[in-house]
């Protein structure tokens, strides 16, 4: 299968097409935003549980931050873990 060109596409669609292949480029280079952005996604899984779970006591904003430290929590707990038994990395 021939890879399409963008120069093959209509003209209408080359600045769309570029911006994408500018935003993929940054998101390889740059993994913190895109961390940020999965991490935010997740948590919108993980809120309504902790929001059920609590029996409606807690506002939805104390949802979003618990489940964001949670995270938070699991990812400290994920590099320390790797920090300790994995030292020439770091």
């Amino acid at each position: 299968m021939k890879p399409i060109r963008i120069t093959t596409l209509a003209p209408k669609a080359l600045p769309i097409l570029e911006a994408i292949d500018e935003i993929w480029l940054q998101w390889r280079r740059q993994k913190l935003p895109l961390y940020l952005f999965l991490a935010m996604c997740f948590n919108l899984v993980v809120a309504p549980v902790v929001y059920g779970a609590t029996a409606q006591q807690l506002s939805r904003t104390q949802s979003w931050a618990l489940g964001i430290l949670g995270l938070v929590i699991l990812g400290l707990s994920v590099y320390l873990f790797f920090v300790m038994f994995v030292p020439e990395k770091f």
